[in-house]
């Protein structure tokens, strides 16, 4: 009787899970390919199927197979399929449940409808167009948590969406430690001889070439991914064999080739889910934090490090041969982690982008708590601005413009990316221990032990574990620890300035 119970819960998760996805999928193309105009009745596509799937979800029906699976569940392995769709399912629908149908569908639509003003606004330098739908994005934010129990802290309602367990206080104290031992190696840094950077132009066609090819010694297949360009690069996709990630280029910079590098991170955690957990609430990534620790491990401890470009600096001197025609591969290599307080989070370099993150984890809560009229935010950015990085902000498309987080309604995402630095150095310490001969193998452009490392420790296990014990099973221990990140990069910073290690 319990399996027939199980049965029906699994073909109902799959349902809701196949809803999930298609919302995905339109998401991704209002951000790709949709005209702008097709705005409006996207975004009530997405309220209903939103809408749908939540009351599906959230069925008295569903809840009850959730009780009467619980005894049952609680036998079978913790390991198992069957005993973690319960534990996770039944965690989930306890949350969702509290929330309306009709919430998560107004939610919905106004996201959808804010990202193009967004957009417009970013474009234009127009913060005061911009404010009419942050200002009912956090509205409908205030609601949603006022559907839950709130404590002290009700940022941890928010937080918890995306990093599950996670308190604001603890990431409170994991920031502290980040100022008090990641911004002076910043300053430290400032007092050395700084990299010298040359203006540059690299051809775009070229920069696509370049990017696909690395790409694909990385593990990007034609028949299972897509690369598209996009205002802010993302990765979607709709199953372990459609992962759709985009990226931006620029004529000045490589930037758009780190960018790609990140949302493949994200893509190759999803594309190596095992199967066997797809159509169900399994089969995502643990956490956003965990998500993030993959991106920038690809981005960052991959790709600015010196084997890598060992490996692909001569191809990048084939494709843009006038633009690094002064540099050989170690001018290059401290070019690209040079590091330089800057006005933009996702080209901010290893140093100072943790500093980025902070500021909007504090902005986020004073906009919940209403420490400041809404209509002031572009001058608290820039204040903040000037305080952690020293820098003046010249506009708001530069500023408090140039995330996308927040015309979609995704308050409490940011601090994830601060969290993911941290989990990638973790992560990094026990890949090198165990893969000693992993950087011989990125010059000759074998980077399988790495996926096949990730596969095998984390990725395949998708959300069957919480993302604590998801992190002791990778690493031996559950608490995020910012120490070796801050070691990684002392030891980094000391080979390309000088300090001390």
């Amino acid at each position: 009787m319990s399996e027939a119970k199980f049965d029906e819960l699994r073909r109902r998760l799959a349902e809701i899970s196949d809803l999930g996805k298609t919302m995905a999928l339109l998401a991704w193309d209002q951000q790709v390919m949709m005209p702008a105009r097709g705005a409006a009745i996207r975004a009530e596509q997405l309220a209903t199927v939103g809408r749908i799937a939540h009351q599906k979800f959230t069925a008295p029906e569903v809840g009850k197979l959730l009780e009467e699976l619980r005894d049952w569940s609680e036998q079978q392995e913790y390991d198992s399929f069957e005993a973690s769709l319960v534990r996770v399912a039944s965690r989930d629908w306890e949350k969702a449940s509290k929330v309306p149908a009709d919430l998560r569908a107004e939610a919905s639509r106004a996201a959808a409808l804010a990202q193009p003003v967004w957009v417009q606004a970013r474009k234009d330098n127009d913060f005061a167009s911009f404010l009419p739908v942050l200002r009912q994005n956090l509205d409908l934010c205030k609601r949603y948590i006022e559907c839950f129990e709130v404590g002290d802290e009700p940022y941890d309602i928010v937080l918890d969406d995306y990093e599950r367990d996670m308190k604001t206080a603890e990431v409170r104290r994991i920031f502290d430690y980040l100022k008090e031992h990641q911004a002076p190696l910043v300053k430290e840094v400032a007092g050395q001889a700084q990299v010298e950077k040359r203006s540059k132009t690299f051809n775009l066609e070229a920069q696509k070439v370049f990017e696909l090819e690395i790409a694909r010694e990385f593990g990007f297949t034609d028949d299972a991914w897509r690369l598209d360009p996009t205002v802010h690069p993302f990765a979607s996709g709709t199953g372990v064999t459609d992962i759709r990630i985009t990226t931006r280029y620029f004529a000045d910079r490589l930037e758009g080739l780190f960018g790609t590098m990140h949302e493949f991170g994200h893509g190759l955690y999803e594309h190596q889910i095992d199967p066997a957990l797809e159509r169900s609430s399994l089969a995502r990534g643990v956490s956003l934090g965990m998500h993030e620790s993959q991106s920038r491990m690809w981005e960052n401890l991959v790709g600015r490090s010196m084997p890598f470009w060992r490996r692909f600096f001569p191809r990048a001197q084939e494709l843009f041969g006038d633009a690094l025609a002064s540099h050989d591969v170690d001018s290059w290599y401290r070019e690209v982690n040079a590091v330089e307080p800057s006005l933009i989070r996702v080209e901010a370099d290893e140093a100072t982008y943790n500093l980025h993150i902070i500021l909007r984890f504090e902005l986020e809560q004073a906009m919940l708590a209403d420490e400041f009229p809404l209509e002031q935010l572009p001058e608290e950015w820039n204040r903040r601005m000037w305080e952690y990085l020293g820098i003046e902000v010249p506009s708001d498309t530069e500023g408090v413009l140039q995330d996308v987080h927040w015309s979609g309604g995704s308050v409490g995402y940011f601090p994830t990316y601060a969290l993911g630095n941290l989990i990638s150095a973790q992560i990094w310490e026990r890949i090198v221990a165990d893969l000693p001969d992993l950087y011989d193998g990125f010059e000759q452009g074998d980077f399988a032990p790495l996926r096949d490392w990730l596969r095998e420790h984390l990725h395949r296990h998708g959300r069957k574990f919480t993302p604590a014990e998801t992190l002791e099973r990778v690493v031996g221990t559950r608490q995020i620890d910012p120490e070796p990140y801050v070691r990684y990069l002392r030891e980094k910073l000391a080979g390309i300035y000088g300090i001390p290690a």
